[in-house]
C-alpha cells in the first residue's frame, strides 16, 4: 500500500535540512525533539537511546510516521518523493543503507532494520500482569 515515488539519502539531506533540522538537529542527533540517529547497541543498557536505527522495527513504519506527522508544524505537507528521500536519509544516517540507495514502494519493505526482531515476546519472559 505504499504510494508511488522515490528518493535517496542524497536527495533527503536537503529536505531534512530545510524541513526537519530545526526540531531534530542538523544531523538528526541534537535537536529540540526526539533524537533520530545513533543509539545502536544501547537498548539493553541502563540508558537506552531509542532512535530510528536502534529501536524502530520496520522501515515502512518510519515512512508512514514521517508521511502522516511531519514536519511538526505542517503535517502531511511533504510530497511522497520527499518522504521517501527523508526516510532514505534517516536510514543512511543510521548506517542501514547507502547514500545513493533509492527507496520506493518496492525497495523500502525489503530494508531489514537492526531491531526488527526486538519486538518478539518470548515465553521465558513473564508478561507484565503475571509479574505483580
Amino acid at each position: 500500500g505504499l504510494p508511488a515515488g522515490r528518493g535517496s539519502a542524497v536527495e533527503g539531506a536537503a529536505v531534512f535540512a530545510a524541513k526537519c533540522s530545526a526540531c531534530h538537529g542538523v544531523g538528526g542527533e541534537n535537536g529540540l525533539h526526539d533524537r533520530l540517529v545513533g543509539g545502536q547497541g544501547s537498548l539493553a543498557t541502563a540508558k537506552p537511546v531509542k532512535t530510528v536505527g536502534s529501536y524502530w522495527p520496520y522501515a515502512t513504519t518510519v515512512f508512514d510516521y514521517v508521511r502522516r506527522t511531519m514536519p511538526y508544524q505542517e503535517p502531511r505537507s511533504l510530497t511522497d518523493d520527499e518522504v521517501y528521500a527523508v526516510t532514505a536519509w534517516l536510514l543512511w544516517r543510521n548506517g542501514i543503507i547507502g547514500p545513493r540507495t533509492v527507496m520506493d514502494a518496492k525497495s523500502l519493505p525489503g530494508v531489514k532494520m537492526p531491531n526488527r526482531d526486538g519486538f518478539i515476546w518470548t515465553a521465558d519472559v513473564p508478561a507484565a500482569d503475571s509479574a505483580r
